[in-house]
C-alpha cells in the first residue's frame, strides 16, 4: 500500500453463532504461525507453507476454499501468485472481508511482516472461525490476496496483483456487481493501534464503521489522521464496488518499522485484533441486515 495524501484532522462481547465470538487472541496466534514460516513473497518456501496453511485451517472450520492462481508480470519476472477465497450464505448479494498474506521482498532484509501481511491474514482465519456457522442472509465472502507488495516502484502494474486480478475476474464473471460491500483489513494488529480514515473509501462505509467503532468504545483507536491510501480496495472502488480500507499505515516511532526488519510479533497485541474484530463483526452484522442494493 501507499499513502496518496495525508490531512491533518470497553470491551463488548459480540458473537458469532452458537455464543462464539472474536478472539484477538486467536488471531494472533495464526499470525504468530504465519510468521514463522519467515518471508512469505511468491515462489518461496514461507508462501507455500503460508498458502497450505491458510488452506488447511479454513477447511478445519467447514469451508471449501478456493485457489484463485494467476501468473503476473512484475519486474521480479512473471510469477506464479494464488488468492484464496471462502465463502459462506447462498444469497444474491456478497460481503467481502479480504486482506494480504504476502510480504515485500526488501534486498538484504529477512523482512517477515508481522504486521503488514501477517495481522490481516490471521485475523480473516479468526473471522473464518465466527463467521463459520452463522446463517448469512447474504454470502460472507473472505479474501486472502497475494501480491499486494510491490517489486520496485509502486504504481499501476507494480503492486496490488491479486486484488487486480481478482477484481478484473469477477467483473468478467458478472460477480463484481453483487458485492454490496467490500473491508479490506491491512496493518491492524499494531498493539498501538490508530486506524485512519482513508479517504480514498466509500464514505457511507467509513461512516457506518466509525460509528460503530464509537458505539462499542472504541473510539480511540480509529482516531489517525485523516488519508488518501492505495490498498486492496483500489480495485474494487475502480469498478464500483463500495468499499473501504482499514489500515494504520503509522507504524512506530515516526513510521520506523514499516517495511523493515523491526516488523516483528512484539510490535503487535492481542488487543488489536480484538478492537478490529468487534468492529467488524458488528459492521458485517448490520450490512447483512441492510437491504443493500447495487
Amino acid at each position: 500500500m501507499v499513502f496518496v495524501g495525508l490531512t491533518a484532522g470497553g470491551l463488548v462481547p459480540l458473537g458469532g453463532a452458537e455464543g462464539l465470538r472474536f478472539e484477538g487472541g486467536r488471531a494472533f496466534r495464526h499470525t504468530a504461525t504465519l510468521v514463522g514460516f519467515g518471508p512469505r513473497t511468491p515462489g518461496s518456501s514461507g508462501h507455500r507453507q503460508a498458502v497450505l496453511y491458510l488452506e488447511s485451517q479454513l477447511r478445519r472450520l467447514g469451508y471449501r476454499p478456493q485457489r484463485d492462481e494467476f501468473e503476473a508480470r512484475t519486474p521480479a519476472g512473471v510469477l506464479r501468485m494464488t488468492n484464496l477465497v471462502a465463502c459462506r450464505g447462498q444469497g444474491s448479494q456478497m460481503l467481502v472481508v479480504s486482506g494480504h498474506y504476502d510480504t515485500k521482498k526488501i534486498p538484504g532484509t529477512r523482512f517477515i511482516g508481522a504486521n503488514d501481511g501477517g495481522s490481516s491474514a490471521g485475523f480473516l482465519l479468526e473471522l473464518a472461525r465466527v463467521a463459520a456457522g452463522k446463517p448469512w442472509r447474504r454470502r460472507l465472502c473472505l479474501v486472502w490476496f497475494d501480491g499486494e507488495e510491490a517489486f520496485e516502484n509502486w504504481g499501476p502494474t507494480d503492486g496490488l496483483y491479486g486484488s487486480r486480478n481478482l477484481a478484473a475476474r469477477w467483473q468478467a464473471e458478472g460477480r463484481l456487481a453483487q458485492i454490496a460491500a467490500l473491508i479490506n483489513v491491512d496493518m491492524i494488529g499494531d498493539r498501538d493501534l490508530h486506524l485512519q480514515q482513508e479517504l480514498n473509501s466509500t464514505g457511507w462505509l467509513r461512516e457506518l464503521v466509525w460509528r460503530v467503532a464509537g458505539e462499542l468504545g472504541y473510539a480511540a483507536s480509529f482516531d489517525g489522521l485523516p488519508g488518501a491510501i492505495e490498498d486492496d480496495h483500489i480495485p474494487f472502488l475502480e469498478r464500483g464496488v463500495p468499499a473501504l480500507d482499514l489500515i494504520d499505515l503509522l507504524y512506530g516511532p515516526a513510521n520506523a518499522w514499516w517495511h523493515t526488519a523491526q516488523d516483528t510479533l512484539d510490535k503487535l497485541s492481542a488487543q488489536s485484533f480484538q478492537v478490529v474484530g468487534d468492529v467488524v463483526w458488528r459492521a458485517l452484522e448490520e450490512l447483512d441486515g441492510q437491504g443493500l442494493t447495487r
